[in-house]
């Protein structure tokens, strides 16, 4: 089976492709090292993918490598932690 990328680089699974699918599917897009692009079903919340964003997923990353480099802060209280953020402010 084969297809053409459209003007705009866009892809028509064929039909019998698509069992199970609909038109809120979300695929994950994936190119591996051997050049193969797959295509991946996922099992994800339309309202939830700006989370799956390759921005934010990048933000999760630098927080995870900040929390395990113990650059994080802890606060008792809420005003210990107003106060550090003037601290911040004024620095």
């Amino acid at each position: 089976m084969f297809t053409r990328l459209d003007e705009r680089g866009a892809v028509a699974i064929p039909e019998e492709l698509r069992e199970g699918l609909n038109e809120d599917s979300i695929l994950e897009i994936v190119r591996r090292d051997d050049g193969v692009i797959e295509l991946r079903p996922q099992d994800v919340d339309a309202t939830q993918l700006w989370f799956w964003s390759e921005r934010w997923q990048k933000m999760e990353q630098e927080a995870d490598a900040d929390l395990a480099a113990g650059r994080i802060a802890t606060f008792d209280n809420l005003g210990d932690f107003l106060a550090a953020l003037e601290d911040e402010r004024d620095e």
